[in-house]
This record gives C-alpha cells, sequence and structure tokens, in this order.
C-alpha cells in the first residue's frame, strides 16, 4: 500500500470515527443509563458538541480528515464510494447555521433527558427516606 493509499484509508478511518461520534452524542442517553462512568463521558460528549457548534474552533476530527485528504491528494468533497457517502451524512448539504441549531438542539434535549433522569432519582430517594 503506497502513501497517498494509506492516507486515504485514514480519512475513511477518521470519517468513520467521525459517524460514530455524531451517533453517540445523538444517541448516547439511550445507552447509558444506570451506566455512572458512561453518563459521565456523555454528559461531557454533549458539552463538547455544543462547545463545538456554537464556539470559534474546529472539530478536531474534521481537522484530522483535512490533514489526510490533503496528504492523499483528494478534494475535501471527493474520495472514494465509501468515503463519499459517509462524507454526505456528517457533512449534509445544509446551511452551517441549521446544522448548528439541530447540533445543539440534539445536545440539549439529553441533558434535558439526564435532568429528569436526575428529577427521578431524587424523587425516588426523597420518597424511600
Amino acid at each position: 500500500m503506497n502513501e497517498a493509499e494509506m492516507n486515504n484509508a485514514a480519512v475513511v478511518l477518521v470519517l468513520v470515527v467521525h459517524l460514530a461520534w455524531i451517533l453517540w452524542v445523538i444517541f448516547g442517553a439511550f445507552w447509558t443509563s444506570g451506566r455512572r462512568g458512561l453518563t459521565v463521558f456523555h454528559i461531557a460528549s454533549l458539552v463538547w458538541g455544543i462547545i463545538v457548534e456554537v464556539g470559534p474552533w474546529p472539530c478536531p476530527l474534521t481537522m484530522a480528515e483535512d490533514f489526510f485528504q490533503q496528504r492523499a491528494g483528494v478534494a475535501s468533497t471527493g474520495g472514494n464510494f465509501l468515503q463519499h457517502y459517509i462524507s454526505s451524512v456528517v457533512y449534509p448539504n445544509v446551511s452551517a447555521t441549521l446544522l448548528t441549531i439541530c447540533g445543539v438542539t440534539v445536545c440539549v434535549a439529553n441533558l434535558a433527558i439526564y435532568g429528569w433522569r436526575a428529577f427521578r432519582w431524587s424523587r425516588r430517594r426523597l420518597q424511600a427516606s
């Protein structure tokens, strides 16, 4: 495997990790119930997601994708079949404002789930005492 192929494989790998991260942020609350460590990690992921969406800082995964794409000589929106379709999911063709609103809304909705869980937990504790 030559260097360009290795860099292209790295682009695909980073895109897959990026997609997995996005799915974790969106659906993580469904997998964390009763798992304190995962809950803490997911809440931190949500806060990170909000900071990256609202703040001026680029996502490190996007930066890694760009780095490997440049090294592989691949246009940012091009690439192979898998890369093209994963990119379409990670970077849908909608406005940046809409993406930011959707991203923050998903994070806030997940945080609301955690707030509801904390409320129910504290109510059960009060009723038990």
